[in-house]
C-alpha cells in the first residue's frame, strides 16, 4: 500500500468517524430531548396529582370542620313547611305574649291538585316562592291577624313581634299593619306578614 492510498484511507476513516460522531450526537440529542419532554410531562402530572391530593385532604378536613355548621344550618332553617307546627308555634308565642285570641293565621293557597302555573311550585312544594340568589331555599309567606273584635295592648303586640323574630320558623317580619281601636286607643288590631324560610 502506497503512502498516498494510506493517506486517503485514513482521511476517509477520519471523515467517517467524524460523520458518525456528529450523527451519534444528533441522535443522542433528539433521544435526550424526547426523554426530557416525557420527564417534564410526568413531573407536571405528578405536581397536578399532588396538588389534587392536597386539595382533597383540605376538602375532607373542611367537611369535618363544617359538619357542625351544616347541622346548625339545618336546625336554623326548617327542612319542611310543616304548617301545623308553624301554627302551633305562632299560637304558643301569642299566648306567651298575652294574646289569647288570634283571629287568623293564613297561608297562600295551595296549587297541589290543580293546574299550576309553575311559578311558585318547586319540587312538589306548593305555596312557596324561590328565594333569589340562594338556590334550594324557599319562602312561605304567612299572614297573622288580630282584628278589632279582639284588640290587644301595644306592649303585648311588641312582645309578640319580638318573639316571632326570635323563632326559627318565623324569623322575618315583612309587613305590619296596625289599626288603633277607636273605642279604646290603648289597644290595637294588627295584620303581620311573616316569611318562613324552608330548605327542603
Amino acid at each position: 500500500m502506497t503512502p498516498k492510498r494510506l493517506f486517503y484511507l485514513l482521511l476517509i476513516t477520519v471523515s467517517l468517524l467524524f460523520i458518525a460522531t456528529i450523527s451519534t450526537g444528533y441522535v443522542a440529542n433528539s433521544v435526550l430531548s424526547q426523554q426530557a419532554e416525557k420527564l417534564r410531562q410526568l413531573k407536571a402530572e405528578s405536581e397536578a396529582t399532588q396538588e389534587l391530593q392536597s386539595l382533597l385532604q383540605k376538602n375532607k378536613s373542611d367537611i369535618k370542620r363544617y359538619s357542625d355548621l351544616n347541622e346548625i344550618a339545618k336546625a336554623v332553617v326548617p327542612q319542611d313547611k310543616d304548617q301545623a307546627l308553624t301554627v302551633r308555634e305562632i299560637v304558643k308565642i301569642a299566648n306567651d305574649s298575652g294574646i289569647t285570641n288570634l283571629t287568623s293565621i293564613n297561608f297562600p293557597a295551595s296549587t297541589l291538585g290543580g293546574t299550576a302555573s309553575g311559578g311558585s311550585q318547586a319540587g312538589g312544594l306548593s305555596q312557596v316562592i324561590p328565594v333569589k340568589g340562594i338556590s334550594g331555599v324557599y319562602l312561605l309567606p304567612i299572614t297573622v291577624t288580630v282584628d278589632s273584635s279582639n284588640p290587644v295592648s301595644y306592649s303585648q303586640f311588641t312582645t309578640f313581634l319580638q318573639r316571632l323574630e326570635q323563632n326559627r320558623r318565623t324569623a322575618q317580619v315583612s309587613e305590619i299593619t296596625i289599626t288603633p281601636d277607636p273605642k279604646n286607643p290603648s289597644t290595637i288590631a294588627f295584620v303581620i306578614t311573616l316569611n318562613e324560610y324552608i330548605k327542603p
